[in-house]
C-alpha cells in the first residue's frame, strides 16, 4: 500500500488541475483498497454546501450537480465530527440520506474521511462497498493520508483560482472569485500595485502556463539551460572519478545525461513551445508526463527514477530562470514583491522608491524581513500559506498590511476603497511628523523616552528625522553579514564611530554580534538540526574570544571623544555567561587604555529573551547597568513557536497572558534592584502592546523609527493610570484574542484607532 500511495503522490504533485487530482484520486484509492466506490465531496463555503465533485463508482453525470446541505447525510455527519466515520451498513444510520440518482441504494459499508486544512473542514473523502462490512484500519489509516494530501492540493488550487466550488451550475468551473488569501500582519500600511514574483527555491511544479511573446527565444532560452546543465553534469562527473570514485558509483551521472539528451525530452518540450508556452511551461509539462509515466510502472527501479527526473527538471528550470538574480528591472514605484522568502540583506539592497509592498509565504511578524520592512516603512503580509507565488506574476494586488490580507486582481471598488485608505494614511503620517519635536509624555505627566533601532548606517538620517531619543538597539550583525568575511577591528570601529558621531550626544546602544538562529554568515555557515535552540548570540562570541574581543575592542575606540556608547549582550540564559562577557569586556577595556586611548567604560545591559533569565532577574540586575526585554525571541521560547513557520504564525502571539506575566515579573524585579528597562522588542512598535507597556512603568521602548510617531502620539493620549488599568483587566483575561478587542476599543475611543487598521 505504501508503493501506492507514493503513485498517487507522486500523480497529485505533478498535475496541475484540480478536476484532474480528484478523478486521479477516486480511480486510484478504489482500486487500492477494493472498494466499489471512491467519491469526493468539497464543501462550498459561501453555500454552506457539500458538492459532489468526483466518483467512480456511483452516477458520474451527477458530479456537480449532488448536493447535501451542512447539517444533512452522511457526508455532513463527518464534516461535523472532524473524524473519520466508519460504518458497516450506512443505509441503516439515522442521518443517512439516499439520492436514487445516484444508484447508491446497494451501497452498505461506508467510510468517510474529513479532508481538513488548519482546523477547517474543505470536504470529505468516502469510500462505500456493497457488503456490510466495516473497512479495515489500514485502510481506513490510508485514506486519512490521503486526505491530508488532497488538503494541500485544494488550497493550493484554490489560492491559484483554478477551482471555486460553483452551486449553480452543473459543473465546477475555473474562474476568479475575490476572496483575499490571508496571512499575517508583517508591517502596516497598505500598497495596491503590480506584483513581481521572486523565485528564489521555486519548485518547477509550480510554474504557470504563460504565452510565449517569442516562440524562437524561448527555445533558445531552453537548449542553452539544458546544454549548461549538461556540462555540469559532466564536469561534476569527472571531478569524482579525478578523486578516486569507482566508476560504477558515478554511472547515475550517465543516466542523467541520457536523460538530457533524450528525444523525448528535447522534443517533447521544444513541440510545447511551438505550440505557444513560455520555455518554463513547456518543460513542467514534459517533466510531469515523465514522472506520471515513470510513476505508474510496476518496476520499483523504475519508479525510483521519478526524483531523478524532478530533480533534473529543476536544474533546468533554475538555469533558466537564474534564480540568484533578484528582478531588480521589473521592480517600480507600485511593485509588490512576492516570494518565499527574501533576506533582509537583499531587502536592505532595495530603494524604498522602488517597491509599494511586500508578500511573504513564510514568515511572521517578528522575522527579520518583516522588522526591517517596518524600518523601511514598507506594507508586507508575511505568513501566506496558499501563496500562488508564481501565478501572481504581473497580477494586480492589494496587500493590507494591517490585516494580512492580500486581494488578487480585485475589482475596482476595492481597489477604490483601499486608494482612498492610502491617502487617508499620508495625511494622518503628515499629522503624526508634526510631533517629532514633542515629547513622548502621558497625560499625567510621566515621560517615556523613545528610541530607535537600526542596523544600517542609512537609518540614521530617518532615526533622527523621527524625534528619537537615540539608538536604543544597533544590530551590528548586518555589516557582517554584507560582506564575505569577518570585518577587521577598524572597519568595524569606523561603523560604530559614525553611528555614534550621528547621534552624540544621545546614547547609542550597540548590541555585539547576534548570529545563529535565522541570520547566518555566509563565511562561517552554522548546521544546526535546530538553529533557534543552539549555537547563536553570546554563546557563539564567548566559544570565539577572537572574534569578540576585536568587537568589543573596536567599540570602545570609536566611543572615544563621544562618551555616548552602551554595549547590549544577546541571548543570555545563564549568570556565567553575564561574568564571561564581563571579564572579557574589561579585559579590552585595559588594553584599549594601555593603548593610550582615553575611553570610559560604557553602560553595559543584557537581553531578556531566554525564559530562564526571566527567573533570575534580580542576580543579572545586580551586575549590570540596564536591563532590555528582546520580545521576538522571549515570546518565541515561551511559547515554543518558530517565528519564521507560517505554520504555526497565529500561535506566536504578543497578548498572551502569560507573555504579559512575564514581561511585568522582569520590569518589578529589575526595579527593585534599581535597574531601568527597555523593550527593543516588536512589542515596542505595536500600539496595542505599548499601552500596557507603559503600565507596566517600563522606562524606555526602542522601536523603528517608522514606527515611533505612532507610539509618541498614543503616549501622549493616555495617562499611566488608564495603562494600568488596562493591564491588570489584561493579566486576568484568557486568551491574546480578548485582550487585543479590549485594547483596540480603548483606541478607537480615544480617536486613535489609525494606529492599528487602515485609514484615519
Amino acid at each position: 500500500m505504501l508503493q501506492t500511495l507514493r503513485r498517487i503522490v507522486q500523480e497529485v504533485n505533478s498535475t496541475r488541475d484540480l478536476n484532474q487530482v480528484l478523478e486521479i484520486i477516486v480511480r486510484r484509492v478504489k482500486k487500492a483498497i477494493d472498494a466499489d466506490v471512491c467519491s469526493i465531496y468539497l464543501l462550498d463555503d459561501n453555500e454552506k454546501k457539500f458538492t459532489l465533485m468526483a466518483t467512480d463508482g456511483l452516477n458520474a453525470d451527477l458530479v456537480g450537480q449532488v448536493q447535501m446541505a451542512h447539517g444533512a447525510g452522511l457526508v455532513s455527519l463527518v464534516a461535523q465530527r472532524a473524524d473519520p466515520l466508519n460504518l458497516d451498513d450506512a443505509l441503516e444510520h439515522p442521518r443517512f440520506k439516499l439520492f436514487t440518482a445516484l444508484n447508491e441504494e446497494r451501497f452498505h459499508g461506508f467510510t468517510g474521511i474529513p479532508i481538513t486544512h488548519h482546523r477547517e473542514v474543505l470536504g470529505v473523502l468516502v469510500a462505500q462497498s456493497e457488503s456490510r462490512i466495516r473497512f479495515s484500519s489500514d485502510v481506513v489509516n490510508f485514506l486519512v493520508t490521503i486526505a491530508a494530501q488532497l488538503a494541500g492540493a485544494i488550497i493550493n488550487a484554490q489560492a491559484s483560482k483554478q477551482i471555486t466550488v460553483d452551486s449553480k451550475q452543473n459543473k465546477s468551473e475555473i474562474h476568479r472569485d475575490h476572496r483575499p488569501l490571508t496571512g499575517q500582519p508583517g508591517s502596516p500600511g497598505v500598497a495596491v500595485g503590480k506584483a513581481v514574483a521572486i523565485t528564489s527555491s521555486f519548485s518547477l511544479s509550480a510554474v504557470p502556463d504563460r504565452p510565449a511573446e517569442n516562440i524562437e527565444d524561448e527555445m533558445i532560452v531552453f537548449s542553452l539551460a539544458r546544454e549548461s546543465v549538461r556540462q555540469d553534469i559532466k564536469s561534476l562527473s569527472f571531478q569524482l572519478l579525478s578523486d578516486g570514485l569507482p566508476t560504477e558509483d558515478v554511472a547515475v551521472f550517465d543516466a542523467y545525461l541520457l536523460m538530457l539528451d533524450s528525444n523525448t525530452l528535447i522534443e517533447g518540450t521544444l513541440a510545447k513551445i511551438r505550440s505557444g508556452n513560455w520555455a518554463a511551461g513547456a518543460l513542467r509539462e514534459t517533466i510531469s508526463e515523465h514522472i506520471k509515466l515513470f510513476g505508474e510502472m510496476e518496476n520499483p527501479y523504475l519508479q525510483e527514477r521519478v526524483k531523478d527526473i524532478r530533480d533534473l527538471g529543476q536544474s533546468i528550470f533554475n538555469q533558466m530562470q537564474g534564480i540568484n538574480d533578484l528582478p531588480v528591472h521589473k521592480l517600480s514605484k507600485n511593485a509588490i514583491i512576492v516570494a518565499e522568502d527574501i533576506s533582509a540583506t537583499l531587502l536592505a539592497d532595495i530603494e524604498k522608491t522602488k517597491i509599494s509592498g511586500i508578500v511573504l509565504k513564510s514568515g511572521s511578524r517578528t522575522s527579520h524581513v518583516a522588522i526591517l520592512a517596518r524600518a523601511m516603512g514598507i506594507p508586507t503580509v508575511v505568513g501566506v500559506n496558499e501563496l500562488p507565488i508564481m501565478q501572481l506574476d504581473g497580477c494586480q494586488l492589494v496587500a493590507d498590511g494591517y490585516s494580512g490580507k492580500v486581494y488578487i486582481s480585485p475589482p475596482d471598488h476595492i481597489i477604490k476603497e483601499y486608494s482612498r485608505l492610502i491617502s487617508q494614511e499620508e495625511e494622518l503620517s503628515q499629522e503624526l511628523r508634526e510631533l517629532t519635536d514633542k515629547p513622548a509624555t502621558t497625560l499625567d505627566g510621566i515621560n517615556i523616552p523613545l528610541y530607535a533601532n537600526t542596523g544600517l548606517v542609512a537609518d540614521l538620517t530617518p532615526s533622527k528625522e523621527s524625534g528619537a531619543e537615540g539608538i536604543g538597539l544597533y544590530r551590528t550583525e548586518y555589516p557582517f553579514m554584507i560582506r564575505q568575511r569577518f570585518p577587521g577591528e577598524e572597519e568595524q570601529s569606523k561603523i560604530y564611530k559614525e553611528v555614534m558621531q550621528a547621534m552624540s550626544p544621545k546614547p547609542v546602544v550597540l548590541r555585539t554580534l547576534d548570529i545563529g538562529g535565522d541570520k547566518s554568515l555566509s563565511y562561517f555557515p552554522i548546521e544546526e538540526d535546530n538553529p533557534f535552540l543552539g549555537w547563536r548570540g553570546i554563546r557563539v562570541t564567548l566559544d570565539h574570544p577572537e572574534i569578540f574581543m576585536i568587537q568589543l575592542r573596536a567599540m570602545l575606540i570609536a566611543s572615544v571623544g563621544l562618551n555616548n556608547l552602551h554595549i547590549l549582550f544577546p541571548m543570555i540564559s545563564t549568570i556565567s555567561e553575564v561574568e564571561d562577557a564581563m571579564s572579557l569586556l574589561d579585559r579590552a577595556y585595559q588594553e584599549v587604555l594601555a593603548e593610550g586611548h582615553q575611553v570610559n567604560m560604557p553602560k553595559v545591559g543584557v537581553m531578556v529573551e531566554v525564559p530562564s533569565i526571566v527567573f533570575q532577574i534580580r542576580h543579572i540586575a545586580a551586575i549590570v547597568d540596564f536591563v532590555s526585554i528582546g520580545t521576538n525571541d522571549l515570546i518565541q521560547y515561551l511559547m515554543a513557536v518558530d517565528r519564521n513557520n507560517a505554520n504555526v504564525a497565529e500561535l506566536y502571539e504578543s497578548l498572551n497572558p502569560a507573555v504579559l506575566t512575564a514581561i511585568k515579573l522582569v520590569i518589578d524585579e529589575a526595579h527593585k534592584e534599581g535597574i531601568p528597562v527597555s523593550v527593543c522588542g516588536e512589542m515596542a512598535g505595536d500600539p496595542l502592546a505599548a499601552i500596557l507597556l507603559l503600565g507596566m512603568s517600563i522606562d524606555s521602548l526602542s522601536t523603528s523609527a517608522a514606527s515611533l510617531p505612532g507610539i509618541k502620539w498614543m503616549i501622549r493620549n493616555f495617562s499611566q493610570n488608564e495603562a494600568e488599568e488596562l493591564v491588570a483587566k489584561a493579566i486576568e483575561m484568557k486568551d491574546a484574542k480578548v485582550i487585543k478587542n479590549m485594547l483596540m476599543a480603548s483606541l478607537e475611543k480615544k480617536g486613535l484607532g489609525g494606529l492599528v487598521r487602515a485609514g484615519r
